[in-house]
């Protein structure tokens, strides 16, 4: 159980920089939905946000995952680490290139005409962010946890501050809500013509800031080009790319594929670029369950890859799996009760998409599931399995959307979204346990599954109109899901033999 207790500490202490900082960021949608109330202005954002996703994976290569594979031993970090960011900075650098030098053609295809400067703003972005996951991962591998975390909520309050700055500060005075006599001021920062732009901007400013916060992390830094040490890298790292290129492409291909998908007129009153972001602003709120799912991984990962050659790392992985999945399945049913309220954060025009954010949370859970049993193949060097199994969700994915979207619109995202991260864990499990076998309790983890969703699925013939007794009674649903986990996990857990705790103690103190 001190295991437990370890990972989940580090996950805590991770997630102060994801869940908490994240979360903080994931407020600005507030401002967003209401500053511009018309759901087109923000079209253009939520469409290249979507392709920062997969390209995110691109300029990073796999090489955060390979860099705690290659580097794991103190004595050659330094070395990986000269090696593998020289790399990624030879690749972001020519990549960001290439789309500064054809931001014109590549605005124009996407149907948003003079909006080159945030392909540019964008493509330095990326390649700055690739630079710096490298030194973020080496933070972690040194196990620098609060200078990590620190320097990820610096850019997140920075990102926020100009937002609510230009936004709201700058638009309210050129508006003269607030503070008239402060408007040269206000408009030599802020122009309302390009207002949504400022938050590509503010992104932009942030990340600027993270690189030059991380500057001792290149102190000792060395140009360096080593085939031979290299090559092993990238053979690891590529079938991590692909991998990720695709698990990405899964994530936003129904996104990406929306606009051209959706019938026009199929949401009355609303346009094609209308429905995208209200689904593509609604699709946030599903961002708790993927907080979770990413600090939990910043903790795990180098955990987890600690413990390679230990024979309890079987047992290990069953337990951690059980408890977090618990978790996710609790966080899924809060929030999904809790929509009637939870709903109210973003803006009215983008309320009619609500109904699909429980099905997007399932879908992230199932991630997340994945997520941490796939660690069998990063163990076993047999990465080509998780490029498999993600290619084939990825197909499943655009088969479904295609199938789907033109009839039911976005509900059909959430469906396919499900069900392809379904097939995904099915699959890793599958053949997970006849490469490495792990004692996964998943009787249970599928029974809370199953009880959660028909709780969740009961609660939508519920109509309870009165916040007053709605959130009380969600709450009590939720409490009493959490009080049977807690007598089936602890209370009816039998006590294990002497020699068992003996055991346990001797390894784990």
């Amino acid at each position: 159980m001190s295991v437990l207790k370890k990972l989940a500490g580090d996950t805590v202490l991770y997630g102060l920089s994801s869940i908490v900082g994240r979360l903080l960021n994931w407020l600005l949608v507030i401002v967003h939905t209401r500053i511009f109330e018309q759901p087109r202005l923000l079209s253009d954002n939520a469409q290249l946000y979507t392709f920062v996703i997969p390209l995110n994976i691109i300029f990073t290569f796999g090489m955060e995952t390979a860099f705690f594979r290659f580097a794991s031993a103190k004595e050659h970090r330094q070395s990986y680490y000269n090696q593998i960011l020289t790399f990624i900075i030879i690749l972001s650098t020519s990549l960001s290139t290439l789309f500064i030098l054809g931001a014109t053609p590549i605005i124009n295809a996407l149907n948003y005409p003079g909006k080159e400067r945030l392909i540019v703003w964008l493509a330095i972005i990326i390649a700055v962010d690739a630079v710096t996951a490298i030194a973020f991962v080496k933070l972690r591998a040194e196990n620098k946890a609060k200078k990590f975390v620190a320097i990820k909520l610096i850019n997140i309050f920075i990102n926020i501050g100009l937002n609510v700055f230009y936004l709201i500060f700058c638009n309210y005075i050129l508006k003269g809500l607030i503070f008239p006599d402060l408007k040269p001021f206000a408009a030599f920062f802020y122009n309302p013509a390009i207002g949504p732009d400022y938050i590509v901007w503010a992104n932009f400013i942030a990340s600027l800031v993270t690189l030059l916060l991380l500057w001792k992390e290149f102190v000792g830094f060395r140009f360096t080009w080593d085939w031979e040490k290299l090559k092993p890298v990238l053979a690891y790292a590529y079938p991590l790319l692909i991998m990720g290129l695709a698990g990405s492409i899964n994530l936003t291909a129904d996104r990406l594929m929306f606009r051209d998908l959706l019938p026009p007129g199929f949401y009355p009153g609303f346009s094609v670029d209308d429905s995208f972001s209200i689904y593509a602003q609604v699709y946030k709120l599903s961002i708790f369950m993927t907080l979770v799912v990413q600090a939990y991984r910043y903790a795990a990962d180098p955990f987890f890859f600690s413990k390679m050659g230990d024979k309890n790392s079987p047992e290990m992985i069953a337990m951690t799996t059980k408890w977090f999945t618990i978790a996710c399945i609790v966080l899924w049913i809060g929030v999904s009760l809790n929509l009637d309220w939870i709903g109210l954060l973003i803006g009215p025009t983008f309320r009619s998409g609500l109904p699909v954010v429980s099905l997007l949370l399932l879908g992230n859970l199932f991630i997340g599931v994945y997520g941490n049993i796939s660690i069998w193949y990063k163990l076993t060097d047999n990465t080509k399995f998780g490029t498999r199994i993600t290619v084939i969700g990825l197909v499943i994915t655009v088969a479904l959307n295609i199938a789907l979207i033109p009839f039911i619109g976005y509900m059909g995202c959430a469906i396919t979204f499900a069900l392809s991260s379904f097939v995904m864990v099915w699959l890793c499990y599958y053949y997970g346990q006849q490469y490495f076998p792990v004692p996964y309790e998943t009787g249970k983890i599928i029974a809370y599954l199953i009880g959660a969703g028909l709780i969740i699925l009961a609660n939508t013939q519920i109509n309870i109109t009165s916040y007053y007794l709605s959130v009380p009674f969600h709450m009590i649903v939720v409490l009493l899901f959490m009080a049977i986990i807690y007598w089936v996990e602890v209370r009816m857990k039998p006590e294990p033999p002497q020699e068992e705790i003996l055991y346990d103690k001797d390894l784990f103190g």
